[in-house]
């Protein structure tokens, strides 16, 4: 009996799971704790360590909205645009009207749509947020460019006008929509804008040379020279506009009048490497192989890691008999083809 007792008693133990022994949770911070604990998050946020804040507030109480808005904030500058969306949105009704909490969600709300691609639902919060920081810079910014993606021209005038303190119906507010619209590569937008900046005022500076590029990356090349022509008329010293010019002619294969332009763009900007690249292509073309290099080699100078003009060096370099010389710009360029593919 005894035996059978103690086999029991073994079998008993045996059935029963010895659980490991576990931390109890960490108790919530008090009502007197919040303050600081915000006070830190808010500190880890401007030091950059947003994913840090967040895992500081998950242990605070989530019903403060204090707490929810500066979660929202801490997914946001994260760049975790859906959790501060969510946190911020429901939130919002339970904030105070003037207050800075209820300012800075509809701020955050604005910008976390914007960068979640909801262009449209973060308009109107990017309009809220107008009325109380007018003079924001990244705002107007945000706002001018959302306004172009959503093709509402005329808001989107009134806004890049108000950040560069022109009138709203200048021609000066119609070209700078444009540089913007051109910028978001909505050119449709842009031509319809500069259009209208050149029936205000017919002189007005690089609103030709921006039709101009337009007509050219269209493949319009009398066009396109026509209009640097009249850009010219009024801003002689544009060297964009010998730069774009040089770049028309040599689609043209009319190599002379594409290096007078050229040379004229490097007068007024000798620091930019496109016009030597130009140039260099088009002394290849005319077999001034020597000329084609010095111009490639300048390029290079201000521009090393341009694989076009190490690719176009090469190949002068090849038919100047310098095998060598010639397989090392090769392996550059090809070097930064694949960096670029990356």
């Amino acid at each position: 009996m005894r035996r059978a007792a103690g086999r029991i008693l073994v079998l008993s133990l045996l059935a029963t799971p010895v659980l490991p022994a576990q931390d109890a949770p960490p108790p919530s911070p008090s009502a007197d704790e919040v303050p600081a604990m915000l006070a830190r998050a808010r500190q880890l946020i401007d030091q950059g360590s947003p994913s840090a804040a967040v895992q500081l507030l998950a242990g605070a109480p989530a019903v403060d909205p204090r707490v929810r808005v500066l979660m929202g904030v801490a997914h946001y500058h994260a760049n975790d645009p859906l959790p501060a969306i969510e946190e911020l949105a429901a939130v919002l009704p339970a904030l105070p009207p003037d207050s800075a909490e209820r300012r800075e969600a509809i701020q955050v709300l604005g910008l976390s749509h914007y960068l979640a691609g909801h262009l449209v639902e973060a308009i109107p919060f990017l309009e809220q947020t107008r009325a109380f920081a007018p003079d924001s810079s990244d705002l107007a910014y945000i706002l001018g460019m959302a306004y172009i993606q959503t093709r509402q021209s005329d808001r989107a005038r009134e806004t890049w006008a108000r950040a560069f303190h022109v009138p709203a119906d200048s021609a000066a507010a119609h070209l700078l929509a444009a540089q913007m619209m051109v910028r978001a590569e909505m050119e449709d937008m842009a031509q319809a804008e500069l259009t209208a900046a050149l029936k205000k005022d017919p002189r007005l500076p690089q609103a030709n040379l921006l039709l101009g590029q337009a007509a050219l990356f269209r493949g319009r090349l009398d066009e396109a020279i026509a209009l640097f022509n009249k850009e010219l008329e009024t801003s002689p010293g544009n060297a964009m506009a010998f730069y774009r010019m040089g770049d028309a002619y040599t689609r043209q294969l009319q190599w002379d009048k594409a290096i007078a332009a050229l040379q004229r763009s490097v007068w007024l900007n000798p620091y930019f490497s496109g016009p030597y690249i130009l140039m260099g292509k088009a002394y290849q073309a005319k077999g001034d192989r020597g000329a084609a290099e010095g111009m490639l080699r300048r390029a290079i100078g201000y521009d090393p890691n341009n694989k076009t003009a190490h690719y176009l060096l090469a190949q002068v370099l090849q038919q100047l008999g310098r095998v060598e010389d010639a397989k090392k710009e090769f392996d550059i360029a090809q070097r930064l083809q694949a960096t670029t593919d990356r």
